[in-house]
């Protein structure tokens, strides 16, 4: 996902606090034009971005809402650098607010023109969708109304560059969830700052690239954030330092992956590995199956040996336990024996399984003094939560936090736009990664990356989002390198994490 900013942090509102931030903005001395200033904004990236090439026919959808205002402010600036707009005003206009009333008065004023519906016959080079924007009303439950609903899928179907205003219409910009249907843009500007729904859900496949225009506010001092969109800004404060010429393994901290029961050997490998090439000193791994193997030949730096002899090993400094572990007895008690340690914990897939089940296990989690982090998927966090699937997934982002609260850990739901989130309230939304990571294993791969970090005594909070960062921009760099995300390989990941972490601390 590529996001092009006017400002040095990536701060996230939900659509509440935006509105907030607007009335505090327009309580201030010189209180800024924010419609004309985001209608201007969005022309600016329309004729810089899109209509390029000789292009010059603009569509322009205009809803009911101050989204609307801001397309009559585009569609006013692109007539007036001589582009040919037809304007599409979806709405009533004595219901318009006072300052959209005066956007379309300036609009027809200029000479323009409105009508009702897209012309049948006409083709355009370029639309812009402003139809509602935040204005939707997400949490009603309800699909766009019929008008709208076909308004949207005409304009998917054109098949020409879409540029939307702050939020693709029909889709929820707290949520990221899809209202029926959701225009697919190319560019989406976003004003006054990021929005939940545009980086995870169903987001990342319908905003394109992401442009913020602050506007000229100072949003934080506005508002201050409680979410903040994590990219590679963000993550090079939390690199670890260059390591020192006299370097020993001793150094860089011994980690504990559980798991790997009969059948699922690999799962434990895969995790492990990672581990080990994200720089941890010693990585032993603690096998359930019956058919334990001596040594992996792929990776003989890995100490192979049953899981009750991996608590005899004194100097540990993490544990990451769930990796092809199962449910049967063993397992359990293996998941009681690392919640009632000292030592920090990555809990993962099948831990996570066990946990839910568990109102003991849930409780020894609970109230553990030493750090902790989840890493579900939706159907693990819907079994932790005790609700369906669907319902994690209509709103992440109090999932998240839900997660976090009741079992007081940092949490990651896993997905696009994987989310993390902490004890205290804090969200952030990652934005790195891409379709290959919905492989066998990439689960895996990650709980044994915010291992190492933890082993080598980053935070909770610094090792969950350096490693979720880290994994997608590993899974970006591979998409990239093979030409797109199929057959991608969770096994790739590790390798790929390293090269860029090397490349992140040396500035190689």
């Amino acid at each position: 996902m590529i996001i092009s900013a006017d400002h040095q942090t990536n701060p996230v509102y939900f659509t509440a606090e935006v509105r907030e931030i607007e009335r505090l903005a327009a309580a201030l001395p010189e209180a800024p034009q924010l419609m004309e200033k985001a209608g201007f904004a969005a022309a600016e990236i329309a004729r810089d971005k899109l209509l390029i090439h000789g292009r010059t026919k603009v569509l322009v959808l205009a809803g009911p809402g101050n989204n609307g205002g801001d397309a009559f402010v585009a569609a006013r600036y692109l007539r007036l650098w001589q582009y040919e707009i037809t304007l599409v005003f979806a709405g009533n206009r004595h219901a318009l607010s006072n300052d959209a009333q005066r956007a379309l008065d300036r609009w027809v004023a200029s000479g323009g023109e409105v009508v009702d519906t897209i012309p049948s016959a006409e083709e355009w080079d370029t639309v812009i969708d402003g139809l509602f924007g935040i204005g939707l009303d997400q949490r009603a439950g309800r699909d766009l109304a019929e008008k709208y609903l076909a308004l949207v899928n005409s304009v998917n179907a054109m098949k020409v560059p879409v540029l939307a205003l702050d939020v693709p219409s029909g889709l929820g910009s707290d949520t990221g969830t899809v209202c029926g249907a959701a225009i697919r843009a190319m560019i989406t500007v976003t004003f006054i700052a990021l929005k939940p729904g545009l980086l995870t859900n169903k987001g990342p496949e319908h905003c394109g690239q992401i442009f913020v225009r602050s506007l000229g506010l100072d949003v934080v001092a506005l508002k201050t954030p409680g979410s903040w969109a994590v990219d590679h800004a963000h993550v090079a404060k939390l690199l670890p330092a260059p390591r020192p010429a006299d370097s020993h393994k001793g150094m860089f901290g011994s980690i504990g992956i559980i798991g790997g029961s009969t059948g699922m050997i690999g799962a434990a490998l895969l995790a492990a590995t990672a581990a080990l090439k994200l720089g941890a000193g010693r990585v032993y791994i603690g096998l359930l199956a019956s058919n334990t193997i001596v040594v992996d030949i792929t990776q003989p730096e890995l100490m192979l040996r049953p899981a009750h002899a991996l608590f005899q090993t004194g100097h540990l400094n993490c544990i990451v336990i769930g990796p092809g572990l199962g449910s049967d007895p063993d397992a359990r008690f293996w998941v009681i024996c690392a919640l009632k340690s000292t030592l920090p914990l990555v809990l993962d897939a099948d831990a996570l399984n066990l946990v839910a089940a568990s109102p003991a296990m849930s409780s020894l989690l609970r109230n553990r003094s030493i750090p902790s982090i989840l890493t579900p998927h939706p159907a693990e966090a819907a079994r932790l939560l005790g609700v369906g699937t669907d319902a994690i997934q209509q709103d992440r982002m109090a999932t998240a936090q839900a997660l976090a609260q009741k079992f007081n850990c940092c949490v990651v739901l896993k997905g696009a736009g994987s989310i993390c989130a902490t004890p205290d309230g804090k969200r952030y939304i990652n934005t790195s990664g891409n379709p290959g990571l919905s492989s066998a294993g990439t689960g895996d791969i990650l709980a044994g990356m915010i291992g190492a970090m933890m082993a080598q005594s980053a935070s909770q909070e610094d090792s969950m989002l350096l490693s979720v960062y880290l994994h997608g921009a590993a899974a970006d760099a591979l998409e990239k390198e093979h030409g797109g995300p199929v057959g991608m390989t969770a096994s790739e990941i590790p390798d790929a994490a390293r090269c860029l972490l090397n490349r992140w601390i040396y500035k190689a």
